[in-house]
């Protein structure tokens, strides 16, 4: 096959990897598979521009994306509804939709699997027709990564302490918002503290990844918790994977969703696989089954075949 690789200098550990060494050593790696790749180390403010001539090429297989979360999102982007499949070379904190798909967290191992990895195909959500591979949320994950920004930190470790004291800032003083979803023929208008919708339905007893990234189907989670000491119990309830025994949260399921907000006189913010944006007063979130073609290690190929 050939690969054609984006690596993020800016993005996560790349940060502090010898990119020019692990360029070397993955080349050496694909190509003793008999693969061929062609690498681009490019700043953070060049990925976009560099992905989008790249998707284009006709030449290319496999589009090679190493960064974080927003990296990996706006390849899957460019890729979505295409024929190109997307490797992730993880290089962000938590790395979810890599987990949910089997893939090595280390660079090396990463690469390694990609060498006799297989193809699949794997779904893709939008919001109001903006992709994301992973995660749509508001509320109190939207708030925290808006604290979180203000923050210093240099490293992996660095970001976890920081979202620690921004998720401990967003308990003490939590706010909430009036909203209404619509899902297939219910109406459901709550005051709530947060929701996420993600690509799939989260796994139990793990962090929070889908187990079938071809479930097609969206999750739907509307946190009920409202006061501090419900907060942290639906928080400890998240670190666990204790979705469907934890109190302080509903869960539904669709293939589409409406989301409208009420709450007047306040400027409320949305998180998409990482990055913060600006939230409509409707939106509108969709499951495309089947829409990315993703390179992923053969046993995880196996294991989601069976």
């Amino acid at each position: 096959m050939r690969f054609a690789a984006v690596l993020n200098r800016d993005g996560g550990t790349l940060r502090t990897t010898d990119l020019s060494a692990f360029s070397d050593q993955m080349r050496r790696t694909l190509e003793a598979a008999g693969h061929s790749i062609d690498i681009d180390i490019v700043a953070g403010k060049d990925i976009v521009a560099t992905l989008d001539s790249i998707a284009s090429k006709r030449s290319v297989d496999i589009v090679l994306a190493g960064g974080g979360d927003g990296t990996i999102s706006a390849a899957a982007a460019r890729l979505m509804g295409g024929k190109k499949a997307l490797a992730i070379l993880s290089a962000g904190t938590m790395n979810l939709f890599a987990r949910g798909l089997g893939i090595p967290q280390t660079l090396d191992a990463a690469v390694k699997s990609f060498a006799d990895g297989e193809v699949i195909a794997v779904d893709v959500a939008t919001a109001n027709g903006q992709p994301f591979v992973h995660q749509f949320s508001i509320g109190l994950h939207a708030r925290m990564v808006q604290l979180r920004q203000n923050m210093e930190f240099g490293s992996r470790l660095g970001k976890m302490q920081a979202s620690a004291r921004a998720a401990w800032a967003t308990i003490k003083n939590p706010s909430a918002m009036k909203v209404t979803l619509v899902i297939g023929e219910a109406e459901i208008v709550t005051r709530t503290t947060g929701i996420g919708v993600t690509n799939n339905l989260f796994g139990e007893g793990h962090l929070p990844y889908a187990d079938n990234p071809a479930g097609g189907v969206l999750g739907i989670y509307v946190t009920v918790a409202q006061q501090r000491g419900e907060l942290v119990r639906f928080l400890f309830d998240i670190a666990r994977g204790r979705w469907r025994a934890s109190q302080h949260v509903e869960i539904h399921q669709a293939d589409r969703v409406v989301l409208k907000i009420h709450s007047a006189g306040r400027k409320f913010r949305a998180v998409m696989d990482g990055e913060l944006g600006g939230l409509d007063r409707e939106t509108t979130i969709e499951i495309h089954p089947g829409a990315l073609n993703v390179l992923v290690p053969v046993r995880s190929a196996q294991a989601k075949a069976a």
